[in-house]
């Protein structure tokens, strides 16, 4: 009797930990989506914002070259008048049609560079060996006749202005519509690195975001992927590529969507996203294990109730069935 009382109550303490179990796992897996997913756009709408910013400063810029056309002296001058306004472009130029200015030849580009964090200096970039009327940018510029943000490149002259570059581009027209110039402004990703250190630091300390987990740290990152999955930005060290022809079709199609992978050995979930006025998007890197753990303590801690209260149906039953059984 005892023995059948005890596989009854077994069987109930299974059933219902398994149905609590299956619960609590669906549960982790909302929740895990609905966080890394509110995260992702956080982010995204973070970095939109301040590229929003760098383009309406570069914007300014642009618009004061249109307005002095009428001499190079006064181009480079009008250049040279905002250039203090965003600390985080690293130059801005203008590329002329050739013989637009006669006396200035076939390459006329005025190029306005920070050389430290105040100063800045005034250098002519075209020449025959840097032949902008043939780069993708300019050539593009010509064609949309709109601005936009070029593919990431690295750029290499042999001087301190050689980097890694995205540049926002913009064709500029004279009082007769005639193309005159394509300004641009030149970005390094170093304050790219730097925001998503900050988002990272402020999802991981964000007390509202972390109230309610259970292993109290998560082992995540967040990057800027480009549209072939190739990293753009990424904090220091974590910088890997995602080029899966899955998660590559997702991106060149702007959607968003979460794929699991093996990154650098460790299995992975990726949350992706774009983001606005360009063609990247932002993804977060979670590592599973960070992601099952608060679930393996809620296993954990079912375990441990339902011996427990096996153990007390045990000792209930032997206390109270032992008299009757003799």
């Amino acid at each position: 009797m005892k023995r059948n009382v005890l596989l009854t109550v077994l069987l109930v303490f299974v059933v219902f930990s398994s149905i609590v179990l299956c619960a609590c796992y669906q549960a982790a897996i909302s929740e895990s989506h609905v966080r890394y997913v509110g995260m992702m756009n956080i982010a995204s709408e973070k970095i939109a914002k301040t590229i929003r910013g760098m383009e309406m400063n570069a914007m300014n810029e642009f618009d004061e070259v249109e307005k002095h056309l009428d001499s190079p002296e006064s181009v480079i001058a009008a250049l040279e008048s905002k250039t203090s306004l965003n600390p985080e472009v690293r130059g801005y130029f203008a590329a002329f049609e050739p013989n637009f200015f006669p006396q200035k030849g076939t390459w006329f580009e005025p190029y306005v560079v920070h050389v430290d964090t105040s100063a800045f200096e005034v250098r002519m970039v075209g020449s025959a060996r840097h032949n902008y009327h043939k780069s993708d940018w300019y050539i593009r510029a010509k064609k949309s006749n709109k601005s936009f943000w070029s593919e990431p490149y690295y750029y290499y002259d042999g001087t301190d202005i050689s980097g890694h570059y995205t540049t926002f581009v913009k064709p500029v027209f004279d009082a007769q519509g005639r193309l005159a110039c394509v300004c641009g402004a030149d970005m390094t990703f170093e304050w790219l690195s730097k925001e998503l250190q900050r988002v990272d630091e402020g999802f991981r300390n964000n007390e509202l975001l972390n109230r309610f987990l259970l292993n109290g740290k998560e082992d995540f990152y967040t990057m800027v992927i480009n549209n072939d999955g190739s990293c753009i930005a990424s904090p220091e060290g974590k910088k890997v590529s995602l080029t899966q022809d899955q998660l590559v079709n997702s991106l060149s199609r702007k959607e968003s969507g979460t794929l699991d992978l093996t990154i650098k050995g460790v299995p992975s979930t990726v949350y992706y996203g774009p983001i606005d006025y360009v063609d990247w998007s932002v993804a977060i890197v979670v590592a599973k294990q960070s992601m099952w753990g608060p679930l393996l303590k809620m296993s954990l801690v079912l375990l441990l109730v339902v011996a427990i209260g096996m153990l007390m149906v045990w000792l209930a039953v032997r206390k109270l069935g032992t008299p009757a059984l003799k």
